[in-house]
């Protein structure tokens, strides 16, 4: 049974192999190289960051980037979602996601983004699954291995926090 739990240090090594194996698809990030761990833990929401497991391995982790430090911004997060390689197409995302959705609502999240490469197809299927909804598309807003790339921003709005 896979299941979904906080992470910890402990996680770091597998977090870290997840995200380079994200990395080498080319659909997943404009970054091409793993983050410290240090930036992992300190640089985003604190208290957001989850795993997925099925009680032997960590199969897939998410959490929650603050878009911006004005007050008028502290409702909404970036989310960042990524499964294994071992272990895609089998719902560890879309657990996950949910998950994540739940936790940022208890963190006092009214608005979610995700900025997904457009050739990222299961990425977007996953988050039209949980609610999120195609806003818009920035592009050639970066580039990667020297190609311009577009980035798809998609948005979820809670039903629960900051109807207010």
């Amino acid at each position: 049974m896979i299941t979904t739990r906080d992470y910890n240090s402990a996680d770091w090594a597998d977090v870290d192999r997840i995200y380079q194996e994200g990395i080498k698809t080319g659909l997943a990030t404009f970054e091409t190289e793993p983050k410290a761990q240090a930036d992992f833990e300190t640089k985003s929401v604190k208290n957001s960051a989850l795993v997925a497991t099925d009680g032997k391995r960590i199969l897939g982790w998410a959490i929650l980037w603050p878009v911006s430090d004005r007050c008028a911004y502290r409702g909404v997060a970036e989310v960042s979602v990524y499964i294994g390689e071992e272990a895609r197409g089998k719902g560890v995302g879309k657990l996950l996601l949910n998950a994540l959705i739940k936790r940022s609502e208890e963190l006092g999240f009214w608005t979610l983004q995700a900025g997904i490469f457009e050739d990222n197809f299961g990425s977007q299927a996953l988050h039209k699954s949980c609610g999120f909804r195609h806003i818009g598309t920035r592009e050639r807003i970066g580039k990667l291995h020297d190609n311009w790339r577009n980035n798809m921003i998609w948005e979820r709005r809670s039903t629960t926090v900051g109807g207010d």
